[in-house]
């Protein structure tokens, strides 16, 4: 797809000049693209003009994972002498999709500070949206998420998948669910004065916060969302595509949540 027509099609989407949004794109579903992830990114810049901000969640590559099923006694003998996390350069996690390395690298975006809850973002509101991000519960009030949905933001979703509507980890904090899963990782980052150990705690956004007996409940609740409320469908080249309000759907979402997920009183060993 050709530069000029990409951005008109996403003008026809919806997206207009000044918006905030958040994007989750298969890069293989829009395909062919031309300049391929790089040249999506210019496509939404120039589609949001000079006062938009464009948003994603990027991750982080760790190769270490695995330590956070062990004991949390072991964790900090396992950690040591691997790579520390360090914003400004540990890459995407390969798990979010070439688009988000692509992206964090290009100039102009910038990325926040967490190991575990990490964006990327370009635009207007970058900074503020990254700005101070919090350590435990980085998806929750006062995180990127919140601050998005108070943005008046839109979620943009090119072609991806119905599970990785990142913002309704944000909803899971307000829905009002008792026996919430959480968790306690410990993550190598560097420090001031080197690499350091960090506990970070925060709901269960690996496993969900109850278990689910069905798909995972956030497709579900997408395509509740998709059915019952209103939004902009099109096609943004091969790519079915929706553009959604984030308050909204955070609303929506909260409420389905606290509506349908029944829980049960947490289990006496909940570290991993």
């Amino acid at each position: 797809m050709e530069f000029p027509d990409l951005v008109a099609s996403l003008h026809g989407l919806g997206i207009a000049s000044g918006d905030t949004i958040m994007v989750h794109a298969s890069l293989r579903a829009l395909r062919p693209v031309e300049g391929g992830a790089a040249g999506l990114v210019r496509a939404l810049d120039a589609a949001l003009g000079g006062d938009g901000t464009v948003l994603m969640t990027v991750g982080a590559r760790d190769g270490c994972a695995w330590v956070n099923d062990r004991p949390e006694a072991e964790r900090a003998g396992l950690l040591a002498g691997t790579e520390p996390f360090d914003y400004t350069s540990t890459p995407a996690d390969p798990d979010v999709g070439m688009l988000a390395e692509v992206f964090r690298q290009m100039p102009g975006t910038l990325a926040s500070d967490h190991p575990e809850g990490r964006f990327a973002a370009r635009g207007c509101l970058a900074e503020r949206l990254l700005v101070n991000v919090p350590w435990d519960d980085y998806y929750g009030p006062g995180s990127p998420l919140e601050r998005f949905a108070h943005a008046r933001g839109k979620v943009l979703r090119l072609g991806s998948d119905p599970n990785t509507v990142t913002l309704l980890h944000y909803a899971e904090y307000l829905a009002e669910v008792p026996h919430k899963r959480r968790v306690r990782r410990h993550r190598l980052v560097a420090g001031v004065h080197g690499p350091e150990i960090r506990a970070v705690e925060c709901l269960d956004d690996a496993r969900g916060i109850v278990d689910y007996p069905e798909e995972d409940y956030f497709a579900t609740i997408l395509n509740a969302y998709l059915r019952e409320r209103p939004r902009t469908v099109g096609l943004v080249g091969h790519a079915r595509s929706e553009l959604l309000d984030a308050a909204d759907l955070v609303t929506f979402a909260a409420g389905w949540m606290t509506e349908h997920l029944v829980t049960r009183p947490p289990a006496a060993d909940r570290s991993s």
